[in-house]
């Protein structure tokens, strides 16, 4: 996954601590504007180095994926930082001026030795304490901007790992019609589901194999579970996101309204599901068939008892029509 190895984010001030502590070690060895010019250089190093690295651990948003676009755009949240942007767009100015005061400091510690060159040692001291000073007004000025950038890190890198090159099956439908019991019966002793922090209760994925072909199950708690209407800015961008990553959408009813919600509103939901996920095969499941198949659907299944769960799958698969690349032989 593209986020998981994003290193954590040091703050403005353990970026300042650690230039000058440093620094001022490098100049016990040296004496007079020697020892001076050596601070400066390892305190311009440190600051402006670490504040590049962490711009270039970040992947370009232009070639990622839009699927994982979309999913940061949807998770960063900008307004505890000051940042007038949101989303990508807050982690793209954040990441800006994380560059800007990269070049600041590199630009203020060399103009200070500049100086120094032609300078006593009282002088070069001087110039040495304006530079520090300057340097850590820089980087101080980008202390919310770390902190969004840390504060995003933290989120994305602990998505679970969904890949957008491998087919996807997202399981639809209102709570309690059993969604969530049937991606955990598929993806039983094959892969541990995870969540997503969209909503409170997170999207659960799952695995399975098909003709030694990986297939991704999608459980979407707090998404797909309502109509459009009633979902808020961040979780329609969620949907807007798995709208990239499905292959095939499984809409599982409950006839027999245990779930407590007419069968009337879950064909509804339905229908907005299939408007909205047009590109894609959508797959009407009957699911509790053993008290109710009181509704027309494609398929009709029992996750309580195990009726036809496989079948469903089995139409999921043939859904996606999925043709892995196989290793050339002869």
């Amino acid at each position: 996954m593209i986020f998981e190895d994003l290193p954590t984010t040091p703050t403005s001030e353990e970026l300042i601590d650690k230039a000058f502590s440093r620094a001022a070690r490098s100049g016990r060895s040296k004496q007079g504007r020697e020892a001076q010019e050596s601070m400066t250089q390892t305190a311009t190093n440190i600051l402006s180095d670490n504040l590049q690295n962490v711009v270039t651990e970040w992947p370009d948003f232009e070639t990622v994926d839009p699927f994982y676009r979309e999913l940061a755009d949807a998770i960063v949240d900008a307004s505890d930082y000051g940042v007038d942007a949101g989303g990508i767009d807050a982690l793209r100015q954040s990441l800006s001026e994380v560059t800007w005061a990269s070049r600041q400091t590199r630009q203020i510690g060399e103009d200070a030795m500049a100086k120094m060159r032609k300078a006593d040692e009282d002088l070069a001291r001087k110039h040495r304490k304006q530079a520090f000073a300057r340097m850590a007004d820089v980087v101080e000025d980008v202390s919310e901007n770390l902190l969004l950038i840390n504060e995003a890190r933290n989120d994305l890198r602990d998505l679970p790992d969904i890949r957008p090159d491998e087919p996807a099956i997202v399981v639809a439908g209102y709570p309690n019609v059993g969604k969530s019991s049937f991606v955990n019966d598929v993806t039983r002793a094959r892969n541990e589901t995870a969540e997503y922090p969209f909503t409170t209760r997170g999207i659960g994925v799952g695995h399975f194999e098909r003709d030694h072909a990986r297939y991704q199950i999608v459980d979407t708690p707090g998404l797909l579970d309502r109509p459009p209407e009633d979902r808020n800015e961040i979780e329609s961008q969620a949907v807007s996101a798995l709208e990239h990553l499905a292959d095939c959408v499984l809409v599982v009813l409950d006839a027999s309204m245990d779930c407590g919600y007419p069968i009337e509103v879950q064909l509804e939901l339905r229908d907005a599901i299939a408007e909205q996920f047009a590109d894609v095969p959508v797959i009407t499941v009957c699911n509790k068939s053993d008290r109710s198949t009181d509704v027309e659907a494609d398929h009709y299944m029992s996750v309580e008892t195990g009726e036809n769960v496989e079948a469903v799958l089995d139409a999921a698969v043939e859904a996606v029509d999925y043709e892995p690349e196989l290793p050339f032989e002869g």
